[in-house]
């Protein structure tokens, strides 16, 4: 098969590698479109590799057709699925553990379906599992709303009943994300979001920025709120009040994804195809489709995210 692997300089390198050889409890997948995330800039750039058991190039989600699956598998051959990797998804064939390959919900495309497992596991991990869920009443708190994971938390938040507050950096960004329903869509880059989160205290944020903005609304969260950390795009330092978080019993908790186990990770795709696939088809839910690139246009569509272009999910796809 073909991937797009990563030479020694870190360049990208579209090559003949050999097929993936399929274990027991694997599916081996004919891939459709794989969907790209900050996490493979940061592993372009030498700073995320993939765990030791996965290819050492980039792709965290991808869709396609299952060729081979295990006997009584919730999947069979010829099936449309979307799966969740811990690497390798940039490339024409993959094998993963049957339980983080779920059918694409009613519906939706090939491409809309390679858009979900990352985002969407990433989401419901976080907001769901540390933070304990969101109700009615709850304030919500995410900057850069209008990445691919900033979409699907708002309406994650949104569909439990929550308010929204979250950063844009474009009046089009601005536009898309009101019409998911946030509550407060401020530009970073002309607006001061502490105020608004001094008057609306949050209960839980998700954090994907940090920096110095981090610990000074950090303050302002309301009695045994939570506030995730997942990324540090905007700095990895940052001040904090001890005091302030022990008095409020406020919870700092570190997450990633990518290095939970494959039980872990198979937990929260089930429990994402139970609850949420159906909303997807009913249409409560979407996953909007920035752009699109054949994948020997990858570093085109790299630089989409890297310049912070994007709505929504970027796409490669792999033609026959």
């Amino acid at each position: 098969m073909y991937a797009m692997t990563l030479d020694q300089n870190l360049n990208f390198d579209w090559k003949q590698v050999p097929d993936p050889i399929r274990k027991e409890g694997e599916v081996l997948i004919k891939v459709h479109a794989a969907a790209i995330n900050r996490a493979d800039i940061m592993q372009k750039d030498g700073c995320y590799a993939s765990p030791p058991d996965w290819p050492q190039w980039c792709g965290l989600e991808v869709s396609g057709e299952v060729l081979e699956a295990p006997e009584n598998c919730h999947v069979k051959a010829g099936d449309k699925v979307c799966a969740l990797l811990g690497g390798g998804g940039y490339s024409e064939l993959v094998t993963v553990p049957a339980g983080m390959v779920l059918p694409i919900p009613e519906g939706l495309s090939m491409v809309e379906g390679a858009s979900l497992p990352e985002v969407w596991s990433t989401v419901y991990l976080n907001l769901q599992l540390e933070a304990g869920g969101l109700n009615p009443g709850d304030v919500f708190y995410m900057q850069a709303g209008a990445s691919g994971v900033g979409l699907a938390a708002i309406q994650f938040a949104k569909l439990k009943g929550a308010k929204v507050i979250t950063t844009i950096d474009s009046p089009d960004k601005a536009v898309f994300v009101k019409k998911l329903g946030a509550d407060f869509v401020l530009d970073y880059r002309t607006e001061d979001i502490r105020p608004v989160i001094a008057a609306n205290p949050p209960t839980v944020a998700l954090d994907c920025i940090g920096g110095k903005l981090m610990g000074e609304n950090l303050q302002n969260m309301v009695f045994g709120g939570r506030w995730i950390m997942i990324a540090t795009m905007g700095g990895r330092m940052t001040e904090i009040d001890l005091e302030n978080i022990w008095r409020k019993r406020i919870k700092l908790i570190g997450s990633t994804l990518r290095s939970r186990t494959p039980e872990e990770k198979t937990a929260v795709l089930q429990a994402l195809q139970k609850e949420l696939w159906p909303e997807f088809s009913r249409k409560r839910l979407i996953t909007n489709i920035h752009a699109v690139f054949p994948i020997r246009e990858v570093e085109a569509a790299h630089g989409v995210l890297r310049r912070a272009e994007n709505i929504g999910k970027v796409v490669l796809t792999f033609g026959e």
